[in-house]
């Protein structure tokens, strides 16, 4: 079963999901936040998704960012409608700024970074999921 992980934004989600043996990140898609709760339910019809890792946005000093209250809103909503699949809330902070990095070292033009915003959130929900993999490995999951 794979792990999903949301990058929740105001305006766009970025997503990631893992390989089924929860081993490798890879970006999934960047949806309209509007349209997430869509988006998911058509995602897990045809996909088994073990549990969802969801960005929780804190500033660098450790207190919630102003977008905390919406993404507690989405995880209340999900936990609601989906309880048999656990979503979890996984620091992200700097993981735009490492996303900006990952997309400069992967050489992606300055034009594309500027233009598709969604690469951003896409790449930091990556980012997220990847976290989360390498830190269930050193705990020994």
């Amino acid at each position: 079963m794979r792990i999903l992980s949301i990058d929740y934004g105001k305006k766009r989600t970025g997503l990631a999901v893992s390989d089924p043996l929860q081993i490798i990140a890879n970006g999934l898609e960047t949806v309209d936040t509007k349209n997430l709760l869509d988006y998911l339910e058509a995602y897990i019809k045809k996909e088994q998704v073990e549990r969802i890792v969801i960005g929780k946005p804190t500033q660098p000093n450790g207190e919630p960012s102003e977008n905390l209250a919406r993404v507690e809103n989405f995880v209340n909503r999900w936990r609601k409608l989906h309880p048999e699949i656990p979503i979890e809330y996984y620091d992200e902070r700097f993981t735009s700024v490492i996303a900006h990095r990952a997309m400069i070292d992967g050489g992606v033009k300055k034009k594309t970074r500027r233009n598709d915003k969604g690469l951003v959130d896409m790449v930091s929900a990556t980012i997220i999921l990847e976290d989360f993999l390498s830190s269930r490995l050193s705990r020994g999951f």
